[in-house]
């Protein structure tokens, strides 16, 4: 579907996956006819979105929605009349009918796709444009693949991270005087007090219950444990590897590209942060 945000080439070639063996009882769906969509809920969490105007009609209750035949075909089983409410998200930065956390997802998969290099140029330190300020699409960090999923959002992080650390100066010892919108931005350990100060903190245990592990939810990573403190940083996916645990967004190590990893039962995750809602 169409998305407001970066590199709107892509678009088309985004896909999202609902877990196996989802029920209606865990989902809820949203109507923005403003906006021409469809967004499914489980358990409260924004988790795709499906655009309307289809030829496959589907009727459930006092709304009958026009969809593609495929979506009709999953969300028959998973959309009841009780369940269903109509209007704009809550939280949608950039209005184009995506609540920010599957924004934010979406511009996630994107960087997938877009598979910009880690290079010794993406390492080093580039005069940014400011705001909305990037390094070029061909290459980036592991800090990168957040600051374009956010913007996808409407999130400028550049200028949110400069804007707090002129406000909270004391909240950012690592920072040199007045900020670096250049870099600041681009660094695991200038990101974490921010995200402290503005995002859900959640529990960054893999298996807790009752807090579980959300695509979209960021994760700040320990892949040096005898240096203390995060110093990577990557986006759940809604994907999953061998062992059933989300799959990694992130750009790793000079050489790789962004794509979705089985990270999590080898690297430590010391932070997971939501965006909220």
């Amino acid at each position: 579907m169409t998305d407001r945000g970066i590199w709107p080439d892509l678009d088309p070639q985004i896909q999202l996956t609902l877990p196996a063996g989802v029920t209606a009882e865990r989902t809820s769906a949203r109507i923005d006819t403003a906006r021409g969509v469809l967004v499914l809920s489980i358990d409260g969490v924004a988790r795709k979105a499906y655009p309307l105007g289809g030829q496959a009609r589907l009727t459930v209750g006092e709304h009958t929605l026009e969809l593609r035949p495929g979506d009709r075909a999953e969300l028959a089983p998973l959309v009841t009349a009780t369940r269903i409410t109509a209007g704009p998200a809550a939280h949608d930065r950039d209005r184009d009918g995506l609540p920010d956390v599957l924004d934010l997802l979406v511009g996630a998969k994107k960087t997938v796709v877009n598979a910009d290099a880690y290079t010794a140029e993406a390492q080093g330190y580039l005069s940014l444009a400011y705001p909305n300020g990037d390094v070029p699409r061909t290459i980036g960090v592991c800090t990168d693949v957040i600051i374009r999923a956010l913007r996808n959002a409407g999130l400028d992080l550049q200028q949110a991270l400069h804007d707090d650390i002129r406000r909270a100066r004391a909240a950012y010892p690592m920072v040199k005087g007045r900020g670096d919108p250049n870099i600041d931005q681009r660094r695991v350990g200038t990101l974490l007090p921010y995200f402290k100060r503005h995002w859900q903190l959640r529990s960054a245990k893999l298996d807790d219950p009752a807090d579980p592990l959300w695509p979209g939810d960021i994760i700040l990573m320990d892949t040096f444990p005898s240096r203390p403190g995060p110093d990577h940083i990557g986006i759940l996916s809604d994907r999953h590897g061998a062992q059933g645990l989300p799959l990694v967004i992130n750009n790793w190590t000079n050489g790789t590209v962004t794509a979705e990893m089985d990270l999590l039962p080898a690297v430590p995750v010391l932070y997971r942060f939501r965006l909220p809602q």
